[in-house]
């Protein structure tokens, strides 16, 4: 039996831009994404802790270091640049394999998307 669990998560960045004139998605500083385990085209959710607005959408590279965290295309108009939100990515895995499994789970400073050092 498969079940999905918590693969990935950035808890409360801030958006940095929203682009509704984009084809689609999330835009993330490649740092953010490599230290949440998050590739490119992967599946999230976002959940805006502003106004309680969730959606999926999927995971595009932004620029290195820049703390980058912009929503694309329809996406853009449920945030608001400044808005908190958190980014959450699930995996399928066998139910035994699911119990030892560890996420990723990432703290971010919520000032600038920074990771703390």
């Amino acid at each position: 039996m498969l079940v999905e669990v918590l693969k990935s998560k950035l808890h409360r960045v801030k958006v940095t831009q929203a682009d509704l004139n984009y084809i689609g998605s999330v835009t993330i500083d490649p740092v953010l994404m490599e230290a949440a385990n998050l590739i490119e085209g992967e599946k999230v959710q976002i959940v805006n802790i502003n106004n309680g607005e969730r959606l999926e959408t999927y995971v595009i590279t932004g620029a290195e270091n820049s703390g980058e965290v912009c929503l694309n295309g329809p996406a853009a108009r449920k945030v608001s640049v400044g808005d908190i939100v958190i980014i959450i990515a699930y995996a399928q895995m066998e139910f035994e394999q699911a119990k030892s499994f560890k996420p990723s789970v990432v703290f971010p400073n919520e000032t600038n998307n920074k990771l703390n050092s």
